[in-house]
């Protein structure tokens, strides 16, 4: 899959929840965190952290942090997304750390379909039971986990999504009218 665009890989990522048992190559890994580490983040802090489990112990527990998900442990690889943070606020007045890992994640996504390997975002998870699994001290904010392998369906979900008049305003708020 390799030279899609950018376009190509947001219309054809989806949430994949069910992985096949093919190990994901070093090389395509490797590309996939260099997407993370070319994220933009606030103030430049490049805060997130990702831990790479590939231990299928490690990723069944994960699995059970996960509230019982299993095809987050059947995916040969899960990215624990972490920061290392000094819990920054932004002039907005919200914390930069979520954000910036925000954005590292979705790099991490829109690469992976392009080296033809899914993921899905997981939020549902116990964050004590991750630090024990992992071994992640306290200081450093469990924000997610990305299952990450080959999907074992890879055809292309279509998504239901709103039409663009729906969520995109021009000049100002204009509730209830198309943009």
């Amino acid at each position: 899959m390799a030279g899609m665009t950018v376009y190509e890989a947001i219309r054809t990522r989806k949430s994949v929840r069910g992985f096949t048992d093919k190990p994901v190559e070093g090389d395509k890994l490797q590309r996939i965190l260099e997407a993370a580490r070319l994220a933009p983040s606030a103030r430049n802090l490049q805060e997130w952290r990702i831990l790479v489990v590939t231990d299928a112990h490690k990723r069944q527990a994960l699995a059970n942090a996960a509230g019982g998900q299993a095809f987050v442990g059947e995916a040969p690889v899960v990215l624990v997304c972490c920061a290392e943070t000094n819990h920054h606020v932004m002039h907005c007045g919200i914390k930069s750390y979520p954000i910036d890992v925000a954005i590292a994640i979705d790099h991490m996504t829109l690469a992976a379909v392009e080296e033809g390997l899914g993921t899905c975002w997981i939020g549902k998870f116990d964050p004590a039971a991750v630090r024990t699994v992992c071994g992640i001290p306290p200081e450093i904010e469990v924000v997610q986990l990305l299952p990450l392998g080959y999907a074992a369906d890879p055809r292309v979900a279509e998504k239901t999504r709103k039409p663009i008049g729906e969520i995109v305003h021009y000049e100002q708020w204009r509730p209830g009218l198309p943009s």
